[in-house]
Parts: structure tokens; C-alpha cells; sequence
């Protein structure tokens, strides 16, 4: 401010000097000077005024402008102004950006959240939402914001959900992309904020709604399977504890109560390996196993089990690659071969044939396939299979011998060994179980070996 009167003064100052100067070069000496000097300071004054009006004005503009880069606005009064107005700008920008960023942020942790986030407004429509949420719902990015949630989402229980507005807890719904094959559980819950908004949170539990369902499922099925060989040993011992029976009648009673124990340790059995697959640590990936022996035992044990179910067995196919070795455990690969071998002599009719592959894969992986002429499998069952005691035919689960925990233990093993179980299946044409292993599982021959041959093996023979 001082600088501003000190300028004011100093052309005042300068402009009463032109005055005088003035009327003393170029006017009479008995001339009067104050006149001129006072004309000549006014006429300053005016100057300056119209510098500092000039000055103002280009400080407005710039305001106008919001240019906050431009370093030299004006000098003095106006000089000092616009410097604070730029550092005040320059402060409040960075203010501005680093809350943008934060907001950034928030949002992009918002959008990697697995569960779904919608904001609604008092109205109940779509302000955001993140890509949990598109999923769930089916939703679309612009042509469903500001849409109201209520007529994009038709569900009768998030609608009774809606109109009760008791938002203590959750309402499970289905998901957009839910299916009878594939059926996709949603948990939806609203959440109050702000003047009326709503924050609306999914997340998908159909993992956790199976694995309930699988656990009771489970128990029954324990309960179930262990109590119909038990009824009927107790039936046979109290009717050999209580009636006289012929020899004949007690042998058969005994070879019926021995087929339901082996029955139960058939199972029990399977439920240890299951739980010795599931708590041990993974098998070791240096320890190389040759599967050609494995598949040769293989061979007798489904030979004899042919023997006893069929009489009349089915033709055995056997296509083993020699000298391929794969990284794991023995005694697993083992149990899954003779599971997936087993079955189809199990599930297909006598005088059908079974045919069992294992070849090298030009990627270095290897494939190990079983398949049958059997009766096939409909659609709808196959992506339960592998689920523990899951059956397409009970009845005949039972007559052959079967746990129902055979391909559940397969696709443990499968997973443990790095490799993939697939299953293709057309009703009244037979199955096809295949196994991949992946090269980094599989140790081939040094030097090439010839296509495997079908060596067909008679159960009967």
C-alpha cells in the first residue's frame, strides 16, 4: 500500500517538475509558474489513475480467464494481488487434485471389490455402480444410470424387499445369469445413507449355498449308506440268533452279511482316501511314476471284477503308451484309474466293449481316457458327477457296487496331479472320461516310440 501512495506521489511529483520546467524554457520570466505545475501535476495524476485502472482491468480479465500459469499479471498493488490470487489458485487446485485422486481411488477399490456396489439416489435411481454389480444384475453402463433399480431388477422377493423397507438384513435372489444348469445365488442388502440414498451391496453366494447343500447332502448320504448294510446285518443276526436254520439257508445268510460288511468297508474305505486326498500336502513333483504297470495291474483287477459282475464279461481295449512316466503318488493314480476303469465295467452291459488310452499329447502332456458302450449319461447330471454320492441310477449304484464316491476321489486326484478331468456322455452311446495330464506332470521317452496298439483283453480268458 505504501508503494501505491509513494507512485501516486512520485508522478505528481514528476509532472509539477514538467510544469515548471516548462514555463521556465518556453513562456515569458515574469510568467507565473504555480499554474503550470499544478495543470501538469493534474494532468499525472490522471495518467496514473488511468495506468492503475489499466492495471485493474488486466488483473479482472485474468481472473476471468482462470489462467493461473501466466507469471506476470502486473506490478505494484495489483502485482501483489494477482501473486496471492495465483498462489491461492495454485492451492486450491492441488487441493482439488488430490482429492479427484482419493476419489480415484476409492472408486477403482470400489470396482475390484468382488461383491456389487450400487449407489442410489432418494428415488432409487442408479447414480454408479461397479462391475460386480453389472454382472450380478445385468446391468449396462450408460443406458441404465439414472434408471430406477425397482424396474430393472424384477425379482418378487427384492420387490417385497423393497416395499417392506426393513433393510436389517439381506434377501437371497437369483442372479441375471442364473440357470437351471448353473443356478447363480445372490445376498442383496440396502443400506441408508446421506439425505435418503441408499448404498446397495450384492455378493454372490452360490459357492456357499452348495457347499451347505453338499454338506447335508453328505451326512445324509453317510447316514443313509451306512445304515442300509446295517439293517440288514442286524436282520440276519437276529434271524440266525432266533431260528433254526438249515446249513444251506445259514451259508447264504452268511455270504449275504459278508456282502453287506464289505459293502461298508468298501465305503469307509473310500471316505478315508477322500479325506487323505483332501488334508495330506500335494504329492511330490520330483518322484516319477511309469504308468505302464500301474495300467497292468489295473487290467487284472478289472478283469476279475468283470468276471464276477458279468460272468459274460465285456471286451477290454487297452492302448498304453510304454515308458511314460508322470510326477506324484503311486498309490493315488492308482485309485483313479481303477475308479474310472471300474465304472464303465460297471455301467455297460455285457458284450458291450470298454476301451482304455493312454498316449503322449504333442505338447508334451498326456491324455489317459476310458471309454464305454454303456447307457450313457443324460446332460443334466454330468456337471454333478463328480459330487460325493451323487448317482444317476441308485438302484443300480447298489447292484454293482458302487459307493458313489468313485469320481469324486478321481477328480481330487486329477487336481492334485495338475491335471483336468472332462466327461463326455450321449445317452444310449456310452461315456468317455478323460484325463489330462500337463507336460510339466509328465516325463516322455528319450526317443520316439510307435503308435500304442489295441491289445484287446477278455475278462473271461
Amino acid at each position: 500500500m505504501l508503494g501505491r501512495l509513494f507512485s501516486f506521489a512520485l508522478f505528481q511529483v514528476v509532472g509539477a517538475a514538467f510544469g515548471w520546467w516548462f514555463c521556465r524554457s518556453f513562456m515569458p520570466v515574469s510568467a507565473p509558474t504555480l499554474a503550470p505545475m499544478l495543470l501538469s501535476a493534474l494532468v499525472s495524476s490522471y495518467f496514473w489513475q488511468v495506468l492503475d485502472v489499466a492495471l485493474g482491468m488486466r488483473v479482472l480479465r485474468w481472473l476471468s480467464s482462470g489462467d493461473t500459469l501466466q507469471t506476470q499479471v502486473g506490478f505494484g498493488l495489483w502485482g501483489e494481488i494477482s501473486d496471492r490470487v495465483r498462489r491461492l489458485a495454485r492451492s486450491r487446485e492441488r487441493a482439488v487434485q488430490q482429492r479427484d485422486g482419493r476419489f480415484q481411488d476409492f472408486l477403482a477399490a470400489m470396482q475390484a471389490s468382488p461383491n456389487g456396489v450400487v449407489l442410489l439416489d432418494d428415488d432409487l435411481r442408479i447414480e454408479w455402480f461397479n462391475q460386480s454389480a453389472q454382472s450380478h444384475f445385468g446391468l449396462e453402463g450408460t443406458r441404465d444410470l439414472f434408471q430406477h433399480f425397482g424396474n430393472l431388477v424384477r425379482d418378487p422377493g427384492f420387490a417385497a424387499y423393497l416395499a417392506t423397507g426393513d433393510f436389517k438384513s439381506d434377501v437371497l435372489m437369483p442372479g441375471r445369469a442364473s440357470t437351471a444348469a448353473k443356478p447363480v445365488r445372490l445376498s442383496v442388502h440396502m443400506h441408508p445413507y446421506g439425505d435418503g440414498r441408499r448404498l446397495l451391496l450384492s455378493r454372490d453366494v452360490t459357492a456357499v449355498e452348495q457347499a451347505e447343500a453338499m454338506r447335508r447332502d453328505f451326512v445324509a448320504n453317510v447316514s443313509h449308506e451306512i445304515r442300509t448294510p446295517l439293517t440288514v446285518l442286524s436282520g440276519f443276526v437276529e434271524t440266525l440268533q432266533s431260528l433254526s436254520l438249515t446249513e444251506q439257508e445259514r451259508v447264504r445268510y452268511l455270504d449275504l452279511m459278508a456282502q453287506q460288511a464289505e459293502r461298508m468297508q468298501s465305503l469307509v474305505s473310500d471316505l478315508l482316501t477322500l479325506s487323505r486326498l483332501e488334508g495330506s500336502p500335494l504329492p511330490s513333483a520330483q518322484e516319477w511314476v511309469p504308468m505302464a504297470p500301474l495300467f497292468e495291474h489295473c487290467r487284472q483287477e478289472v478283469t476279475e471284477l468283470s468276471r464276477v459282475l458279468w460272468g459274460q464279461p465285456q471286451q477290454l481295449y487297452f492302448e498304453i503308451a510304454p515308458d511314460i512316466a508322470v510326477a506324484g503318488s503311486s498309490t493315488e493314480l492308482h485309485s483313479a484309474m481303477l475308479n474310472l476303469i471300474g465304472n464303465a465295467v460297471r455301467y455297460t452291459p455285457e458284450g458291450k466293449n470298454i476301451y482304455v488310452r493312454w498316449q503322449a499329447q504333442a505338447d508334451g502332456g498326456a491324455v489317459f481316457a476310458v471309454r464305454d458302450e454303456g447307457v450313457g449319461i443324460a446332460p443334466e447330471h454330468i456337471p454333478r458327477l463328480t459330487e460325493r454320492f451323487y448317482r444317476v441310477d441308485r438302484s443300480r449304484s447298489r447292484e454293482t457296487g458302487g459307493t458313489g464316491l468313485g469320481l469324486a476321489i478321481v477328480k481330487h486326484v486329477s487336481q492334485r496331479h495338475g491335471a483336468e478331468l472332462s466327461i463326455a456322455s450321449t445317452p444310449g452311446q456310452g461315456s468317455t472320461f478323460t484325463v489330462r495330464f500337463p507336460a510339466s506332470r509328465v516325463r516322455l521317452p528319450a526317443e520316439p516310440v510307435s503308435a500304442p496298439t489295441s491289445v484287446p483283453v477278455s475278462a473271461a480268458a
